[in-house]
């Protein structure tokens, strides 16, 4: 799983049957302190998810595909939550960061 921000919407006219009526969403992976990091990805979006907001992200296989409650359904990533908010102890990146710093 990873956190995500939703950038856009992607519209598709034609789509495999287990699809249709799916919402796509454009999300871009973030960092822990919310910076975009690497390449954005489409998703489906289980949740009502809108542009702007703060998505919870799984990737791959069976736990993506379930996310629409369709049995076999052609998924490779699914917005499965949105984050209210991201709280965690950053020690150990301030640790790691300076590990790598020359």
């Amino acid at each position: 799983m990873q956190i995500c921000r939703v950038v856009g919407t992607v519209v598709s006219t034609q789509k495999n049957k287990k699809l249709e009526g799916a919402t796509l969403l454009l999300v871009q992976p973030l960092t822990l302190e919310g910076e975009p990091r690497g390449v954005a990805l489409i998703a489906i979006d289980s949740v009502g998810a809108g542009i702007g907001e703060k998505v919870l992200v799984v990737q791959e296989g069976r736990a993506a595909g379930e996310a629409l409650r369709k049995k076999a359904a052609a998924v490779d990533a699914a917005v499965i939550g949105i984050v209210d908010s991201v709280d965690y102890d950053d020690s150990s990146a301030v640790a790691r960061r300076a590990k790598a710093e020359p």
